[in-house]
This record gives structure tokens, sequence and C-alpha cells, in this order.
């Protein structure tokens, strides 16, 4: 099968969040291992990732250098963390890959992704990044213009702009390196948000694209047989915190769209990935699961985590 593999940005950083490179390094050798465990059997795979984490440490380098450096926007940041997970992940895998025998070109794409200029989310920031900060920094921040919100004991977090990814500008790249057998990391992040220019061409854009929505853009571009969101949990749950919370297992497409209308995934990290999966397999796709990233080679042989199929 053509599978399309969607790794958290929190799936390359240590269990307790830290991200020091050798965090990093380690949280990606064993992201690889899963992954080299699906090519083996030889499913040909594109791999695409978050970078939360990563991002809120470039914002943070901003804010501490900018008296000496002009800090630099997220789409910029989107481009450095593909950057750097990328050839980590290509190293990694080559390395997995490597210790089961199987050879396979390995490759990272710098992938952008188009979103519209008119889109309704720039007026309305909604996407959470960076660091947790105190109420006094908030507060200068949003006299900077930038948009804060009080998220309890935790403190205030920076929200940007979020908008719906609407195409790969990459995807023929992409689908020209499976061609010659190719395993494939892109649309890192989401993709590069990236909006029409004028002069002709494209311009990148300050905003942030949920990688889940582009990873089920990305599965259909490549006309994918399979969409896989690994995440930190074996299932979906619904009535999630209740007396009466179960873990969502196989479920046709429409009972999951019914269960997305009746809110039963607030919002946070799983509401976009059962709404990615959900329109996978809406749109044409045979299947998709959301489960733990250890279980995903068992989830391609089913029965395995959140498993949406066709009515």
């Amino acid at each position: 099968m053509r599978i399309v593999v969607a790794l958290g940005g929190n799936a390359m950083t240590a269990t307790d969040g830290s991200s020091t490179p050798d965090d990093q390094r380690r949280a990606i050798e064993e992201a690889s291992r899963h992954v080299a465990a699906l090519v083996a059997d030889g499913h040909e795979v594109v791999l695409t990732h978050g970078n939360g984490p990563q991002v809120g440490n470039i914002l943070l380098k901003n804010e501490l250098s900018a008296g000496h450096l002009t800090p630099v926007g997220l789409d910029w940041c989107g481009a450095q963390t593909q950057g750097t997970i990328g050839f980590t992940l290509v190293n990694a895998l080559e390395r997995r890959l490597a210790e089961r025998g199987v050879s396979r070109p390995v490759t990272a794409l710098v992938t952008r992704t188009l979103v519209d200029p008119d889109d309704p989310a720039f007026a309305v920031p909604t996407k959470a990044i960076g660091p947790y900060r105190r109420a006094e920094h908030a507060a200068a921040k949003q006299a900077e213009g930038q948009v804060w919100r009080d998220e309890g004991r935790r403190g205030w977090r920076r929200l940007v702009a979020s908008p719906e990814p609407r195409e790969i500008l990459d995807a023929g790249a992409v689908a020209a390196l499976l061609g010659p057998g190719f395993l494939v990391v892109a649309a890192g992040g989401g993709g590069i948000p990236c909006v029409p220019d004028p002069r002709g061409g494209y311009r990148g854009t300050e905003a942030v694209i949920d990688k889940d929505l582009t990873a089920y853009l990305l599965s259909r571009m490549v006309e994918a047989d399979l969409l896989v969101i690994a995440t930190d949990v074996e299932h979906a749950v619904l009535g999630w915190g209740t007396a009466q919370e179960r873990p969502l297992g196989r479920v046709p497409v429409s009972d999951l769209r019914g269960f997305l209308e009746a809110g039963e995934f607030g919002v946070g990290s799983m509401l976009p990935k059962i709404e990615a999966v959900t329109r996978f397999v809406e749109s044409g796709g045979p299947r998709a699961v959301v489960t733990a990233l250890s279980s995903i080679a068992a989830a391609v042989k089913g029965g395995v985590g959140t498993e949406v199929v066709i009515d």
C-alpha cells in the first residue's frame, strides 16, 4: 500500500517534553524504527510531521536575540523546522532501514502549502504556539499587536492564524520521488504557508497550518491507500473525562462525522486528527487510522486504534 504517516511534533521530543537536540534525535530514532517496520513490510511511505515544540524554540530565540537580530516570521520558522527535522529523520530512517536489511532511498522535501489570503482565520487567530508566559509578558506583546490567550494556571500563550490548507504546491515533486521508490518526508509542520504573489508565483505568509489537515490533503494528492495519524494514545475517546468514557475502535465514517458534529472532540489535539481521517474516507480513501506511534505497523494490518472505514 501507499501510506501517508503523520507524526506529531511531540513525537520528536522527550517524554517529559524536553526538546534539546539530543532529546529530539533520540525521539526521532524511535519514531523511525516504527516507520521502517512499514517499509520492511513492503509498503510505500510518505512521512509528514508536526513542528509545534520546534517552532516554539525558534520563537523564544527570536525574543532573546531581538536586540541583535531581526526576528523571522512564521513562514521562515516553518521552513527552518522542515530542514532540521527533515534531515534528522532522513539520517535516522536510513539507519533503521539498514538494520532491517532494507535498501530504500530516503529524502526530505521542503514543501509549501497554499492558503487563501482571504481565509477568515487570518482575522481570528486561534492556534496557540510557543511557550507559556506570564501575564506581564503577554500584555507587553499584546501592546505590540500580538494576540495572546489566558490558559489558566499554566500562563498565557500567543495565538496566530491557522488558515485551511488548500493545496500542496510541491505535491508533484513528492509524486515524482515516489516513482523511483523514495521514502519521502514532506509537508512538515503543515507545510510552509504561502499565498499568491501579485508579481507571480507565491510568497510566504504569517500563519501556522494544522499538520493533520495537511496530512489529509497530502494523502489525497498522492493517491494514498491509507492515512495513519500517530499520536500518544491508542484510540480516540468518546465521552472523554466522563463516567461514560470509552475508546473508539472501528467506526463507519458517517458515524464519526456525527460524533464530530455533536462536539465529541473538543478543541485540542484530537479534533484536527479526527477531522483529517474523516475527510480522507469521505473523499474516497479506503481507510484511515488514529493510533499510538508504537502501534502503527499493527494498525496498517487492521483492528488497532480508531479505524475509520467506508459506510
